[in-house]
């Protein structure tokens, strides 16, 4: 069953990759596509579900299957699914990717960024002040970087770096910024990125960037190997 679901997901990709089936289109009903396909209705209802989970496919109560808009912010959910799922080690390499990606975001966002989302930048930074628990701090922070690279201009880059950092590992970093007791330097971090992109200064907010994304990698490290020791 799983090699000829296989061969579904693959014939239904073909058509949408030759522009047969175009983003937003309505797929031809079930025993139709089957037929046409070449393929059991259970396949193929197999190959629906799975590319539904990835954001390609769209059934809707009474009209049928259609294909999404296929952007990104759809088409990497399962990224972020991913993410959340991870520990140790590869958690930590999640973390690097987006070390290495994001300060390039920022450094993009510098001349796109509007007045509202200076304004929203500066109350994400008033909630972090604010904030009393961990959750409020990590919704302050998401919404912070969210702004930045959605103003990258690039949806695909924006969308990626979104769901490497999901909410695990934003959780784990946050933990572990506690323990060291590092909650007003991270605090400061960002103010300097917003600095930098007030000034629309792209190296410096991309500097400014890495550096929070450096220690925060440094900290999780030490709390990666904490959690290891007390297993062992």
């Amino acid at each position: 069953m799983v090699a000829l679901t296989d061969q579904a997901i693959a014939k239904i990709k073909d058509l949408i990759m030759s522009g047969e089936f175009a983003a937003d289109s309505k797929l031809p009903k079930e025993q139709e596509l089957a037929q046409r396909l070449g393929l059991s209705r259970n396949s193929l209802r197999e190959a629906v579900r799975a590319l539904t989970l990835i954001g390609v496919l769209e059934p809707r109560v009474g009209d049928g299957t259609y294909v999404t808009s296929l952007e990104p912010e759809l088409l990497l959910t399962g990224m972020g699914f991913v993410s959340d799922l991870v520990s140790g080690n590869t958690l930590l390499e999640l973390h690097q990717v987006r070390r290495i990606l994001e300060p390039v975001a920022t450094g993009m966002a510098t001349t796109r960024l509007t007045e509202d989302d200076y304004v929203a930048l500066e109350l994400c930074l008033a909630r972090m002040d604010a904030a009393e628990t961990t959750q409020a701090f990590i919704a302050a922070d998401e919404e912070f970087h969210r702004i930045i690279v959605t103003a990258s201009g690039n949806s695909t880059l924006a969308s990626l770096i979104q769901h490497l950092s999901g909410g695990t590992l934003r959780a784990r970093l946050w933990r572990s910024v506690t323990e060291q007791g590092a909650i007003e330097t991270t605090k400061q971090r960002h103010r300097d990125i917003y600095d930098a992109l007030r000034e629309r200064d792209a190296e410096r907010a991309s500097a400014a960037d890495l550096i929070h994304l450096s220690e925060g990698e440094q900290w999780l490290k030490h709390m990666l190997a904490a959690d290891e020791a007390e297993t062992a």
